[in-house]
């Protein structure tokens, strides 16, 4: 224990944090601030802190869903938002942190090897986490099943409308104004985007998918809506599509592209754009440098993921001869957004452990509610970047953008 009351002595700076470890002894960090309530914890056993120190993710998120880790007083949330708005990005360099360098178990060389994500072991990662039950995702997701970050045009929005705000947000960056265009949608989902898009504009929408739940789902409303003859899904890696298509969008997806990868990803979309096609895509990226996934994330909810820098992607972009024509930094929207999940996860605790177990319900909202602070106080960002073969696709300023979104919203 002494390990880590060195390291929280120094760390928490701002709130209070009451630790009881195996024994009873009381151990307090920090002290008092407006709008933070006091975080108690209990360690069952000792070696727990320690495991902690050593590795703050993979330490804290297993003793959490082994019960190793009590919350007494706070949520896990609360914890880890303690923890990480004392070390919060912006000031990192003027306080002390958890560990003196970042590691991962098993070293960085191994982490980086995990991102290697080959055909195979790609559909393998994606039926980890996507091809969990249906209801599991109908209990915390919007009725849409919209799993990325949503759009917040007031932070007070519902859920429902942030998300469908998002698609609008996307439609009007991918300019569909004219008739007869032809869409691929990299990483398809459930299918609402698609479905969004078509009943917009009319478009023909390809949507491809490694998961064989999401593609049961999609192909099934594409049929209930009696749109399945221009709205197509398939179970397919977007290395093997063919053909030419006049917009690309890929939403959450090149998460689980890996930076082996990336060169390549570039390289195929821009082989599937039309010449005067637009390219959207929207993913998490890292502020700072570059580094593997945290251990914990990676052994438990994203085998295999990845979160890119935007250096990364410029010069995966730039190889291949894709224009970057317009980038977006969304700084708390998926901070929010996930704060809606991880509330919703938490008022259907007793469904999902009777689905599965009280310990991956604990997984579950340490995932939703680390993700929330990562946004928050970490590392973790939104992007959405649009690109084109030919630099006069689009017009020369960003006016359209809005005036479509205007009208796709009904504004």
């Amino acid at each position: 224990m002494w390990l880590f009351d060195r390291a929280f002595q120094k760390l928490i700076r701002q709130g209070e944090l009451q630790v009881t470890d195996h024994k009873g002894r009381i151990y307090r960090y920090g002290a008092p601030e407006a709008g933070r309530d006091l975080v108690a914890v209990r360690f069952t056993d000792r070696t727990t802190p320690e495991r902690i120190v050593s590795a703050p993710s993979l330490g804290a998120g297993e003793a959490y869903m082994d019960g190793r880790l009590i919350m007494e007083q706070g949520d896990i949330h609360a914890l880890i938002d303690l923890v990480t708005y004392n070390n919060r990005w912006e000031k990192r360099g003027d306080r002390p942190k958890l560990q003196r360098k970042a590691r991962i178990p098993g070293g960085q060389l191994k982490g980086w090897l995990r991102t290697w994500n080959y055909e195979r072991r790609a559909k393998r990662n994606v039926a980890h986490h996507y091809d969990l039950s249906a209801r599991l995702y109908d209990l915390f997701l919007d009725s849409d099943r919209q799993y990325s970050c949503a759009y917040f045009t007031d932070p007070g929005n519902s859920l429902e409308q942030a998300q469908l705000d998002k698609k609008a947000h996307i439609a009007a960056k991918l300019k569909l104004d004219r008739p007869g265009l032809r869409i691929l949608e990299i990483g398809c989902g459930w299918g609402g985007l698609a479905l969004y898009l078509h009943e917009k504009t009319g478009a023909e929408v390809l949507g491809v998918t490694l998961s064989e739940e999401q593609l049961i789902v999609a192909r099934r409303r594409a049929e209930e809506a009696g749109v399945a003859d221009k709205v197509k899904f398939e179970l397919i890696d977007y290395r093997a599509v063919t053909g030419k298509f006049d917009r690309i969008v890929s939403v959450g997806m090149f998460e689980h592209v890996g930076p082996g990868h990336f060169r390549a990803f570039f390289a195929k979309c821009r082989a599937l754009l039309a010449d005067e096609g637009v390219m959207l895509l929207h993913t998490i990226g890292r502020l700072g440098k570059r580094r593997p996934t945290d251990a914990w994330t990676v052994k438990y909810i994203f085998p295999g993921g990845y979160i890119p820098t935007l250096s990364e992607i410029a010069e995966a972009t730039e190889q291949v001869r894709l224009i970057t024509t317009d980038v977006e930094t969304l700084r708390h929207h998926y901070g929010i957004t996930l704060m809606h999940w991880l509330r919703r996860t938490q008022a259907a605790k007793a469904e999902i452990e009777a689905m599965y177990d009280p310990r991956f319900y604990r997984m579950w909202e340490f995932y939703l509610a680390g993700s929330a602070t990562g946004f928050f106080n970490g590392q973790m960002i939104n992007y959405q970047l649009q690109y084109v073969r030919d630099r006069s696709a689009l017009p020369i300023t960003r006016d359209y953008i809005g005036e479509a979104e205007r009208e796709l919203r009904g504004d």
